[in-house]
């Protein structure tokens, strides 16, 4: 039977190449960090490292790799089962605790992926007599999640507030019993904040719920890095935040929700990714402890990631390179067409700096771009030496 499945699989992976669609996966032989040494499916050596998610520059902080030493001591390496079986230690529980402060949330539960927190909420909380409203650009965590539930369905255009007043407008009519309006807190291919102030507004007079995942943004947004919530001052009309472990606060994995306390009491008892996902890994809650305790006695990695993202910003604007406005360290630059996107990423590489071009379908049609991430782990000679890089990468594409 394979041989027939096999024939049909192998097509559709010649479609995908020959759309220029592929993605190949670039090996590293380093730690995740502001340069990184490939050493298979790209220009081997050392490289600048601008794609990666490691906002902070934690993924590889000596004050992280101890934590997680001495949690490998004293926890050891894994629970080997669900929480409501046997796996929960002490150090789940600080951190949830510790979660829930640091966000302004009444409670947290902990899951071994944001993907699996978004997989979980939705089918928990809302059927069919309920309604979510979906922001059009959210994450595909999100989309899924949202399919596993029965509730009604509205999507309004990206950070479109007349639209989703609309929305609104019809759930209500429609007689739905709970609303959920859910939002990207910033949308990753974009770098775009989600106006939560004003979407706040119209919850309070829709009696709608709010739910935002915060994964591009806890850490570094807002005067504390706790987020868009804190950055927009609705910290406490926020009712559920989603997030990650795996960006900004360490870059390891593992995932959250932290929400009104009824809310995290019911998904402990019913949300399926929690009850049927092993507890994440002892090492991972501590080393996530100790970078809430550098998050909350400085801020220098967050200044210097602002400087950062200011100084990439202004040299590309500079060097007339289309960047997308904004201020968040996603700063995607335009190319347009999906082959010279993926060309100018290969220029890139062969002169030492690895980025990553998006195309259709995680784009729009002709919106292909090369989205570049900065850190507070780059140095001013980073960041200048990337945009010299661009600048000699788009002279060879042109000739």
């Amino acid at each position: 039977m394979f041989e027939t499945v096999r024939d049909d699989l192998r097509a559709t992976l010649d479609e995908i190449r020959a759309a220029g669609l592929h993605k190949p996966e670039r090996v590293i032989g380093s730690p995740q960090s502001a340069t990184v040494n490939v050493t298979a499916g790209g220009r081997p050596g050392e490289v600048l490292n601008f794609c990666a998610n490691n906002y902070l520059g934690l993924a590889d902080h000596p004050e992280v790799v101890a934590a997680a030493h001495e949690a490998l001591d004293r926890w050891g390496y894994g629970m080997a089962s669900v929480r409501f079986i046997c796996g929960t230690q002490e150090v789940h529980k600080e951190l949830e605790a510790r979660l829930s402060a640091f966000l302004g949330q009444e409670d947290t539960i902990l899951y071994s992926s944001c993907f699996d927190a978004n997989g979980g909420v939705f089918e928990t909380l809302l059927g069919e007599e309920d309604a979510v409203i979906s922001d059009a650009l959210n994450h595909a965590s999100i989309i899924d999640g949202i399919r596993l539930c029965k509730a009604r369905r509205f999507r309004y255009a990206n950070r479109d507030l007349e639209d989703l007043e609309a929305r609104l407008k019809e759930a209500t009519e429609g007689g739905a019993r709970r609303k959920l309006i859910v939002t990207d807190g910033v949308f990753s291919m974009d770098g775009y904040v989600a106006p939560l102030d004003e979407i706040c507004d119209l919850a309070d007079r829709y009696d709608a719920m709010v739910m935002v995942d915060d994964s591009h943004a806890v850490g570094f947004v807002g005067p504390g890095g706790r987020g868009t919530p804190e950055l927009h001052g609705v910290m406490d009309r926020v009712d559920i935040i989603t997030g990650t472990l795996g960006k900004a606060l360490g870059g390891a994995s593992g995932g959250y929700v932290a929400a009104r306390a009824e809310i995290v009491a019911l998904l402990r008892q019913r949300s399926r990714p929690y009850l049927f996902s092993n507890t994440l890994a002892p090492v991972i809650a501590a080393a996530s402890l100790k970078v809430l305790d550098l998050l909350e006695s400085a801020d220098d990695l967050r200044v210097r990631l602002t400087e950062n993202t200011a100084l990439f910003r202004r040299r590309m604007t500079e060097e007339g390179f289309d960047v997308l406005p904004g201020d968040h360290a996603i700063a995607p630059v335009m190319i347009g067409d999906a082959a010279q996107a993926a060309r100018m990423a290969e220029l890139l590489l062969e002169r030492g700096v690895y980025v990553i071009g998006f195309s259709y379908p995680v784009v729009p049609q002709g919106q292909a771009r090369i989205r570049v991430q900065l850190s507070a782990a780059h140095s001013t000679d980073d960041v200048n030496r990337a945009v010299d890089a661009f600048v000699a990468a788009r002279t060879e594409l042109a000739a």
